[in-house]
């Protein structure tokens, strides 16, 4: 289906013409305040929020409709300020927003990530191809400019140069070479050769030297570069995986992170940590470790020598997730999860072999987390004592009370602390409020917006608020869900229901808007089902974040067994069991694991779920299709025989996380069984759109197929034509 020959204007036009038309159209659905999808849409979305080191400004990108662009505000007032001039819904992904530490200058990089081949997604079909670059921009004012094409940035402190990694080897950009002549830096050599595959490069804090991870295969070790004294110094090199540079405040040190190397003829895939859970269990078992699995140590950046600052006890396997970090001080601070829970904890560098202080206390994860300018200071946001929301607290770095700074119905995430360490920028977003970025006071208090301004057409009203019902599935596992209840429903009333699952699964959804871009706008799509006239129930099935460790890694989930499909039948049973819901009418829908999970209902349980929206799910766990594999039952593929409800089936091509070969392999065995089924396919778009104008077919046609199955109840063409959705 090709749409990129159309003005988005256009489309969103038809579009809203053809909803408008559904949503009179549909009977049996009370009168209530309505809005249009296009309209729920509209908010813009921010993401990626950073702050200067020696001023108290800001940057961040936003999305609007597609339309993407570089932001910056400033104290005191903080007044947005657009850097970047992009007015089309063209599909150009911008991401990694750096800013430097006197504020001056602004780097992004402009286009996807490449997939396995190296191809640059190209979701518009611009028949010149499309590029990964890096580009900058004042903060004063200008355009922005290209710098390099690179797939990852390392901006210098004082914003003059930039960081990338080709080849396996580090290179180098002026960040500004007279704002002209750029390309000319596309062929430049690397700064420098080293033997391994180099990459991870970070500055040391006066822009001088920079170390960098180099991947050896069975081994790694972290180097220092002198960009003044050209030459390299390996620190404390032995027969391990070290990871994870932080620099001390003073530039001196560098704290690490050291793992067991692979032994005897073992290899890492390139350019990757070797897989978590076979790479322990093989150490240990086959007893080649030589004790500890994890190890923070420090070495001296001039001359090389090092010391184990400290390290787990042997045998210990409880820091496999802890993965970075963090000179704040006089300690280095790393997340693990050392009970149920994901915690930030502090190692004194005075105190070689200190046990760890734990830092962010209580029944919750910590997900985000930011240092004052000084490092003294640890903002993060957590779900402890709310746990269906994220709040922002403070710690001292160095150990000591954790103070709680935002509550209520708001969740706020992502902080960025300002360096006058009066105010702490954040994501901040609520049931009704979609995401903004706001500004919290140090000490704590209500979380303040000055950023997007929402559109006039955005119904910020006529949206509900959810609520959280706890389910419990049939081997007796408690799990929370979303509940979305019709304004205007009424004492008798028997509704159509819908199931939102979540992808990931390493995902859970909130009594609010989200901070990830599709759960953002899935929320939004959740709002829009129920001022139609649904009940709506949006489900954290087990395997989900937020919830623990216990809940996260429940056994028997995915391809071992596909437990968590207990949750869903559970929550399509518990919509069918309630007096307002027709238990003939419940549809399920779902993007990635949330396809997954949504061919597997339609699949397993047809009685239960009478149709379902599956967008780019996996439908064949590995290769094997023996009856007695158990991957091969954990699959929807597997049930196709008792497969009787009518899907719709949305994927792009070059979806990069899923391979496109799912869905067509779903088709070919739907049309053997005759199920009937409908089919949109986006060429040359990846797995999360990137053009918005697809966003909203997608989500119309979800509209109008459940409108056509679930309300009106007519008939889907079993064995159904590819493009039969979208031509209606």
């Amino acid at each position: 289906m090709r749409v990129t020959g159309l003005r988005r204007s256009a489309i969103a036009s038809v579009l809203s013409i053809a909803a408008a038309i559904g949503l009179a159209a549909a009977p049996g659905v009370q009168a209530q305040q309505r809005f249009t999808i296009e309209q729920i849409l509209s908010a813009p979305y921010p993401s990626e929020l950073v702050s200067a080191r020696e001023v108290d400004r800001i940057a961040w990108i936003e999305y609007d409709q597609g339309r993407r662009n570089v932001y910056a505000a400033a104290a005191p007032d903080f007044r947005p300020q657009r850097l970047t001039d992009n007015l089309e819904d063209d599909g150009v992904d911008l991401s990694s927003v750096r800013i430097s530490d006197d504020g001056s200058t602004v780097i992004f990089i402009r286009g996807h990530t490449p997939n396995r081949e190296g191809w640059i997604a190209n979701p518009g079909s611009d028949p010149r191809g499309a590029e990964r670059a890096i580009w900058a921009v004042s903060t004063s004012g200008g355009r922005p400019w290209r710098v390099v094409s690179a797939r990852d940035a390392a901006l210098s402190p004082d914003g003059n140069w930039v960081l990338h990694v080709k080849g396996g080897q580090i290179h180098r950009a002026p960040v500004n070479p007279g704002l002209t002549g750029a390309e000319g830096l596309d062929e430049a050599p690397p700064l420098f050769r080293a033997f391994g595959t180099n990459g991870s490069p970070v500055w040391s804090p006066d822009g001088r030297k920079i170390a960098f991870v180099s991947e050896r295969d069975d081994h790694s070790f972290i180097g220092i570069y002198d960009t003044e004294r050209p030459g390299i110094v390996w620190l404390a090199p032995g027969v391990d995986r070290d990871q994870s540079p932080a620099w001390s405040p003073d530039g001196r040190r560098v704290a690490f992170i050291r793992r067991p190397g692979l032994p005897f003829g073992a290899r890492a895939e390139r350019g990757r940590q070797p897989p978590r859970a076979g790479y322990a269990r093989g150490l240990l078992e086959a007893r080649f470790q030589g004790g500890y699995t994890f190890a923070i140590w420090v070495a001296d950046a001039e001359t090389g020598e090092g010391r184990d600052l400290w390290h787990n006890p042997p045998g210990d396997t409880l820091f496999a997730e802890a993965r970075q970090v963090h000179w704040a001080g006089n300690h280095i601070l790393f997340q693990a999860e050392l009970d149920n829970w994901r915690r930030y904890y502090a190692v004194p560098v005075s105190s070689p072999r200190s046990e760890p202080i734990e830092l962010t206390p209580g029944v919750g994860e910590v997900e985000h987390a930011a240092l004052s300018a000084d490092g003294t200071q640890l903002y993060y946001t957590t779900n402890a004592g709310d746990i269906d929301r994220r709040h922002l607290w403070r710690v001292p770095s160095g150990g000591g009370e954790a103070v709680q700074l935002t509550r209520g119905e708001g969740i706020e995430t992502y902080p960025a602390v300002l360096t006058s360490g009066n105010l702490v920028a954040v994501m901040s977003a609520g049931t009704r409020q979609p995401q903004a970025v706001a500004v919290v006071p140090a000490q704590g208090g209500e979380a303040r917006v000055i950023a997007p301004r929402l559109p006039a057409e955005f119904p910020l009203d006529a949206q509900l608020a959810a609520q959280n019902v706890t389910i419990r599935a049939p081997d007796g596992l408690e799990f929370h869900n979303q509940l979305f209840l019709p304004a205007d429903l009424k004492p008798g009333e028997k509704r159509p229901a819908l199931v939102f699952i979540h992808g990931g699964s390493r995902r859970q959804m909130l009594l609010g808007y989200h901070y990830m871009h599709f759960y953002h706008m899935a929320y939004a799509i959740n709002q829009y089902f129920a001022s139609k006239g649904y009940i709506v129930l949006s489900v954290n099935y087990r395997s989900g974040i937020g919830y623990g460790r216990a809940f996260r890694e429940a056994p028997g989930v995915g391809r071992r067994g596909n437990s968590e499909y207990q949750d869903i039948l559970a929550a399509g049973k518990y919509l069918q069991g309630r007096p307002d819901v027709d238990a003939k009418r419940v549809g399920l829908w779902g993007l990635s694991y949330g396809g997954i999970l949504t061919a597997q209902g339609l699949a397993r349980n047809s009685d239960v779920f009478a149709a379902g929206v599956d967008m780019a799910g996996v439908h064949l766990w590995g290769n094997s299709v023996d009856p007695e594999n158990v991957s091969y039952r954990a699959s929807s593929v597997s049930e196709i025989r008792n497969w009787k409800s009518p899907v719709l089936l949305i994927h792009g091509d070059d979806d990069r996380n899923v391979d496109f070969s799912q869905t067509v392999g779903l088709v070919q065995a739907l049309r053997a069984h005759e199920v009937p089924f409908e089919l949109i396919v986006f060429p040359d778009e990846v797995h999360d759109f990137l053009l918005h104008s697809r966003w909203l077919i997608a989500f119309n046609a979800t509209d109008r197929f459940f409108e056509r199955t679930l309300i009106r109840s007519e008939p889907i063409r079993a064995g159904g034509s590819p493009g039969a959705a979208e031509r209606r």
